[in-house]
């Protein structure tokens, strides 16, 4: 994606901003049973795009701590997984000596994330083409941002094996990118936590209702974890709430009266620590659901200036992510209207271009030349109930 002519050099890195020295010694983490480790890393889930030899279990456990680590900022950081009798350990050299508290921390979320998966089967509600599936190989420790999401595509856990790589995820690092987060610091950013950690079709959003309650302890432990920030920055860690299903787990959870797109609210994660402030937005897929012809009688101009209407949302709740991500402790109420008055004021060409750009896949000309011609009055934009 091209530059906008709007990246911030105060938005400095992700990894600078929590700077750690790395322990020269081998860090060694019991990860327990390996029937614990099996279930919690769904081993095996490499089955579309498989190499030859298939990975073993602790294969498959070295896989996603290695692109949790880099995700955390130790690039230089080494993952090696061995099985001692029943037990299994992650030998880590590279990373903070504490850095198997954050792994100790997300699997025992993870327990409690299993066991409502367990109860769902039970209750007879769990269908055939559901996986239970940790958000795994995301950063755990030094990640900026915590983002809310409903639940990863079937894809990532049997094809790519990179919870981070679908289309989703990477739309969403591109608006980032636009807002002053550099491309290789996107991934920090995006520590998910998904109300529904169940790898599923990508259409299969609707199936999922009526479930999130067995899996409430299970968010609100990794939120707990995840959310917190070092005492000394005296803020926790600032979260997206995308899309309808996880907006609305946060009302219901929090009490909160609303939480619409583009609309802020303040949770209290873990009782003691300062509450988190959290912004509604869109999911980042809504845009090509919203933007569909189909949903305005096959009026493309509808289509494109709905497309245009989300895309400009988009650009805002991104612009926040990456600016209080940057800088927690800032007030989120004032960060939010400067990233309106960005993407709705004085960036509304650049917004126009994105969109038809990298949704509609035009050249810069035949954007600029669309961007002309959007209609004023804009057409109120569909609801999805899977998204």
């Amino acid at each position: 994606m091209k530059s906008y002519g709007i990246v911030s050099l105060s938005l400095v890195s992700a990894f600078a901003l929590h700077a750690h020295t790395a322990a020269a010694s081998t860090l060694k983490v019991d990860l327990g049973s390996a029937d614990r480790v099996t279930a919690l890393f769904s081993y095996p889930n490499c089955q579309t795009e498989c190499p030859t030899p298939a990975p073993t279990l602790t294969d498959t456990v070295a896989h996603y701590l290695q692109q949790s680590v880099v995700r955390d900022g130790y690039p230089s950081a080494t993952v090696n997984v061995t099985q001692e009798g029943t037990e299994v350990y992650a030998n880590l050299t590279g990373v903070d000596d504490n850095y198997g508290q954050a792994i100790q921390n997300f699997l025992a979320a993870g327990d409690l994330g299993y066991a409502g998966a367990n109860n769902i089967k039970q209750a007879g509600l769990w269908q055939s083409d559901w996986y239970f599936f940790l958000p795994l190989g995301l950063a755990m420790q030094n990640h900026p941002t915590v983002e809310l999401l409903h639940f990863p595509p079937e894809s990532v856990m049997f094809k790519t094996q990179d919870y981070l790589n679908n289309p989703t995820t990477n739309r969403w690092a591109d608006l980032l990118v636009a807002n002053g987060v550099q491309k290789t610091q996107t991934d920090a950013y995006q520590t998910i936590v998904d109300i529904a950690p169940i790898a599923a079709p990508s259409n299969a959003g609707s199936s999922f209702t009526g479930i999130y309650s067995y899996f409430t302890p299970y968010i609100q432990s990794l939120l707990g974890t995840w959310t917190a920030n070092p005492p000394s920055v005296q803020a926790g860690k600032p979260m997206v709430a995308f899309g309808a299903p996880a907006r609305d787990w946060v009302v219901n959870q929090y009490k909160l009266p609303s939480l619409d797109v583009l609309q802020l609210g303040s949770i209290p994660v873990t009782q003691g620590q300062p509450a988190i402030p959290v912004l509604g937005s869109n999911h980042p897929s809504y845009i090509w659901y919203a933007s569909d012809p189909k949903n305005y009688g096959g009026d493309m101009n509808k289509a494109n200036a709905a497309g245009f209407t989300v895309m400009e949302q988009d650009l805002t709740a991104a612009c926040w992510q990456a600016q209080m991500g940057q800088a927690p402790a800032s007030d989120p109420t004032q960060t939010l209207s400067q990233c309106e008055t960005t993407w709705m004021k004085t960036q509304v060409l650049q917004a126009c271009e994105m969109f038809f750009e990298s949704i509609r896949n035009m050249t810069e000309a035949e954007a600029l030349a669309e961007c002309v011609i959007i209609p004023p009055n804009l057409p109120n934009l569909p609801q999805s109930p899977a998204l």
